[in-house]
């Protein structure tokens, strides 16, 4: 699937689109607030000395809630109404800024500013953690997950140095002159900074009520249910984190990106000089480090297509720190800038997956205090790092060895380094321990395939769906004679009508009434079916061709049950091991199914529709009206191209 049209198919959710623009103006004015402050900051205190420590006063007052605060909105996030807290949280933030224009005192412009860091420790668990509930399908995180960073790190930073900018040019425009222009230019600039975070407020009460959802008050009623108070449900999350294997290998991991992100920071400006460089070196090293994170966050999604996250995520810290071990090793400038980017790339993609961990896999009841623990991680572990590393490099200084009899000199960074790298590996190690739920494969194998670009499995699995049994089951059988006639090896897998013989029998044996047990029966029936047949014959290169392998009971579940689709589907991804079809046929038909209520079969149409319409890469939506031939023609009028063009596996005579 093309880059292009996975963000499409992101973008075209109304709910998150809105919530992206929120998340733009919000970011707007984090950018622009930290200019505006600054130079509002400068214009109040005349003395040299103050100015000087003006924009890291600024930053310091907004970094430090987040050590303090983000266990608190996490906890908010997981039990109150999430619209509601971003509504009270950026109407604070613009009433803090307005203050400040108001007020004009430096003493209340750090108090603010400290009050609006908190505010935002507070909104961030909210937004990130409702951000997978708005999505079609758990796979979509990811890209949701991407068009995010870009917004807050890319196009929000842009626009909000550009507009600082821009008013800043307001006395030159005019060609204004005299009074105190620098002073009325910061506080514009603070009371737009202040208008932003207000337009914000109202879009997320007025246009956003899908952040609520049914699920804020089920969690509510949950928390009161079990008496947890804020004390507790802080404590419960702590204990979730401290037992899940999944989530404490994510934060042993993220620990040791973090460590060895800040002795980088810490250590950057002498590793300059080491090399032989000056101010100039210093930004051509930034420069390669963000390039090299741009790169990781945009190839994350296609190495998780070939490796599995929770693998990807630990082996990508474990690159990290072997990359930061050669940085400290590097002769040369180029050699230098090669792999720092080479650490940036890597600390991209292990970002953007840590990220899609959380947002697909860690349950909706947990998330806010998760995303709000990988905040305080981020903070206080990155100021340690990046704050102890000056002292190392104080206390190792420079040292003179000696090489083949010839003096070299080494300065403190180097040995520094190789410490942040030793961290990162070991603890990348560790993560990936905890969180690899594939210990049977060989992870190098794994690791080569998806650096050469291709898959673990050599074959290709293609899934035929519809809301009746009689065309799915037709069509399934003449696509698999079709492609063997081809000349192709292909396994026709499972018998639905076997698979529902084996399911009612197990619940009747087992007399299972509830909804829950029969959904994990029928997830368990599913399973087997993958272990069995599906994942030997993809290992052996062979194309699998499958009714009805998960949307379609998917869609019919959930039409008939009380159960969230999400639910459901997070349940299928746990049965199947996130083994998705390369390829959909959902036949469309109209008209009633045989059997099945106009009302049920509306319902199931329309869900399928929906999956087809948030992953139109993956989907062939091909007319079903019609005798079993004609149909069955214009399924492989529309397969055998495609196998053609994505796998080479057909002869060009057949296409």
């Amino acid at each position: 699937m093309s880059t292009v049209h996975r963000l499409r198919s992101v973008l075209a959710i109304r709910p998150f689109r809105r919530l992206w623009l929120v998340t733009y103006l919000c970011s707007v004015g984090d950018w622009l607030s930290l200019l505006a402050l600054t130079g509002l900051v400068s214009t109040m205190m005349k003395s040299y000395e103050w100015q000087s420590f003006a924009l890291p006063l600024v930053v310091l007052t907004q970094l430090l809630p987040g050590i303090l605060f983000a266990p608190i909105g996490g906890v908010l996030a997981d039990r109150f109404d999430r619209r509601k807290v971003m509504v009270v949280c950026d109407v604070l933030r613009g009433s803090l800024f307005i203050s400040i224009a108001l007020v004009g005192s430096p003493v209340w412009l750090f108090v603010a500013n400290f009050l609006v860091g908190c505010c935002a420790m507070l909104w961030i668990p909210a937004k990130e953690s409702a951000v997978p509930n708005l999505l079609r399908r758990p796979d979509q995180v990811e890209s949701a997950n991407q068009l995010g960073l870009v917004m807050t790190y890319g196009i929000s930073t842009i626009s909000g140095f550009g507009l600082y900018s821009l008013i800043s040019g307001i006395p030159g425009y005019l060609n204004m002159q005299g009074g105190n222009l620098e002073f009325t230019v910061a506080t514009i600039a603070v009371v737009i900074n202040g208008l932003l975070y207000f337009t914000s407020a109202i879009l997320v009460a007025t246009r956003l009520p899908e952040l609520s959802g049914r699920v804020s008050s089920t969690r509510r009623k949950e928390a009161e249910d079990n008496e947890l108070g804020f004390v507790g449900m802080l404590r419960d999350g702590l204990k979730f984190a401290g037992r899940t294997p999944l989530v404490r290998g994510l934060l042993i991991g993220m620990v040791g990106a973090f460590a060895a992100a800040g002795v980088v920071i810490g250590t950057a400006k002498n590793y300059a000089l080491s090399l032989l460089g000056g101010a100039s070196t210093f930004g051509l090293l930034f420069v390669a480090v963000f390039l090299g994170l741009a790169v990781g966050m945009a190839t994350a999604p296609r190495l998780a297509q070939r490796l599995a996250y929770n693998r990807l995520f630990g082996v990508t810290i474990v690159l990290a720190g072997i990359s930061l071990a050669l940085v400290a090793l590097a002769p040369h400038l180029w050699i230098a800038l090669l792999t720092v980017a080479l650490v940036g790339a890597c600390a991209g993609v292990a970002f953007l997956t840590g990220l899609t961990i959380v947002g697909s896999q860690v349950q909706d009841d947990m998330r806010g205090r998760t995303v709000a623990l990988i905040q305080t991680l981020l903070k206080v572990v990155l100021f340690g790092a990046s704050g102890g590393a000056p002292l190392l490099l104080t206390l190792l200084q420079k040292r003179q060895i000696s090489v083949f009899g010839h003096p070299m000199e080494v300065d403190a960074s180097r040995p520094v380094m190789l410490g942040g790298a030793v961290i990162a590996i070991v603890l990348g190690l560790v993560a990936y321990r905890q969180m690899d739920d594939r210990r049977e494969e060989p992870v190098l194998s794994s690791l080569f395939a998806a650096i050469r670009g291709r898959r673990h499995n050599k074959g290709l699995l293609i899934a035929v769906e519809g809301d009746t049994r009689e065309d799915t089951s037709v069509q399934a059988r003449r696509l698999a004679a079709a492609l063997r006639a081809e000349g192709l090896e292909v396994l026709l897998a499972a018998d639905p009508e076997h698979d529902e013989r084996r399911l009612r029998t197990m619940l009747s044996s087992a007399e299972l009434a509830g909804v829950r047990a029969q959904a994990l029966v029928a997830a368990a029936v599913r399973a087997d079916v993958v272990e069995r047949q599906v994942r030997p014959a993809l290992d052996s290169g062979s194309i699998v061709v499958m009714e009805r392998y998960v949307d379609s009971p998917l869609a019919h579940f959930t039409a008939t049950s009380t159960l969230e689709h999400q639910e459901l589907e997070g349940l299928v991804d746990w049965a199947t091991g996130r083994l998705r079809p390369d390829l959909t046929i959902l036949l469309d038909r109209p008209g009633t199914g045989k059997g099945i209520g106009p009302e049920h079969h509306w319902r199931v149409q329309r869900l399928l529709s929906e999956m087809a319409a948030a992953d139109p890469d993956r989907y062939v939506v091909v007319e079903a009206e019609g005798d079993a031939d004609e149909v069955a023609d214009r399924v492989r009028s529309a397969v055998v191209p495609l196998l053609a063009s994505r796998r080479r596996l057909v002869p060009e005579a057949a296409v």
